[in-house]
């Protein structure tokens, strides 16, 4: 089984010698992805990271939920996080079998689908308008009175009020994940340079694709800001399954919860929103989590802490990612500014990056997430877009 801290068998510190193809500066889930994805494609790779999967990916909690996260004017975002999730079956299977591994359970690939639930009277009515606008977009996601919730998950709290059913909302394990695509890129032919990229120009390469989260920033100068998340693990006594099986996104006196069930025992809980840039966890913090998480499933409080670490997720001024060619420096694509979505758009955008550098011509389906839209006279965002 792959764990969270496994390394793979393969050297992946190979020297790097004579001119690349493609170069890709960030060694997370998605530039991983595309290394590999490209490697596969007879591409001459090089990934430049000091530590690959220690960025987002490390802290992320690996919800694969494009219904319970579709929000108020991002219906653009949404396609993409639809076509995403669709692709997620094939794609983990495929990794999964690029790895050596027996299936896509040793990724933490589980379908059961995601709760949501409002504590309180008013974080009920809150919550219908979103699940009455999801619904308006054809989104499977159905609403569930209190007997129904204790029905599915019958060590929620007494108290909530109802909820909704997501069931093509899904999980992975990100740790897992990272493992499992640098055992597959490694085998496909890909070098890792393990050191850190301050100027693009440096790099020997066809290509630069820059999947480096927050640290595009510097790179491109493109408007990717750390938003800070604290999260944290819990152990179920004897490290035993946790006795729910549904993710659960609660809705808790007007704070937000997840709750994401490992079935080695840990279950994780998330995350705050800060605009940020430090990485300190924070006593405020963990007590705004734990006491959220525990008045939705009161067993929790019984569990051990096992981890608590906070990152930096990529954000950009309208929370859409930016992927596409720089309009300055066509030789870049760059592929980041995911927010919290990082994880789930993994499939899709190693895919189109690919695509891209294998045909030059980008996919219709990038045209709201190109990075000169921060540029353009009178189009700055995805929202503005789609109004």
């Amino acid at each position: 089984m792959v764990g969270g801290d496994a390394h793979p068998t393969e050297s992946d510190h190979v020297p790097a010698t004579g001119r690349a193809d493609v170069a890709v500066v960030g060694g997370g889930p998605i530039g991983l992805a595309i290394a590999w994805l490209a490697s596969v494609r007879g591409m001459r790779v090089r990934v430049h990271d000091p530590a690959p999967g220690s960025g987002a990916s490390g802290v992320a909690a690996g919800m694969l939920s494009p219904v319970a996260e579709a929000s108020f004017g991002e219906e653009a975002l949404t396609r993409l996080l639809l076509d995403s999730a669709a692709r997620w079956p094939d794609f983990a299977a495929e990794v999964a079998n690029a790895a050596g591994l027996t299936g896509i359970a040793e990724l933490g690939y589980r379908t059961e689908g995601t709760l949501v639930i409002g504590r309180t009277a008013d974080d009920l009515a809150e919550a219908r308008r979103l699940w009455a606008y999801q619904q308006g977009l054809g989104l499977p996601i159905t609403a569930l009175d209190a007997t129904g919730l204790h029905d599915r998950e019958p060590l929620l709290a007494p108290r909530v009020r109802g909820g909704a059913h997501a069931p093509d909302d899904h999980q992975v394990d990100p740790r897992r994940l990272v493992t499992a695509l640098r055992i597959a890129a490694v085998r496909a032919g890909v070098v890792f340079v393990p050191a850190a990229v301050h100027d693009l120009a440096d790099l020997d390469a066809d290509t630069v694709v820059v999947a480096a989260g927050c640290g595009a920033a510097g790179l491109t100068g493109l408007p990717i800001r750390p938003v800070k998340g604290q999260i944290l693990r819990l152990r179920a006594p004897g490290g035993e399954p946790p006795g729910f099986r549904h993710v659960i996104r609660g809705y808790n006196d007007g704070r937000s919860v997840y709750l994401v069930p490992r079935l080695d025992g840990e279950v994780v809980v998330g995350a705050t929103v800060e605009e940020r840039g430090d990485t300190t966890v924070t006593a405020g913090g963990v007590l705004e989590l734990l006491r959220a998480a525990i008045d939705l499933v009161p067993e929790l409080a019984e569990y051990e802490l096992a981890e608590t670490t906070a990152g930096h997720r990529p954000g950009t001024p309208d929370n859409a990612p930016v992927i596409g060619r720089l309009a300055d420096r066509p030789d870049v694509i760059v592929a980041t500014g995911h927010y919290r979505h990082g994880i789930l758009l993994t499939p899709v955008t190693a895919q189109l990056v690919v695509d891209l550098l294998t045909s030059g011509v980008a996919d219709p389906a990038l045209a709201p997430f190109t990075p000169d839209r921060f540029t353009r006279t009178g189009q700055t965002s995805v929202r503005e877009e789609i109004r």
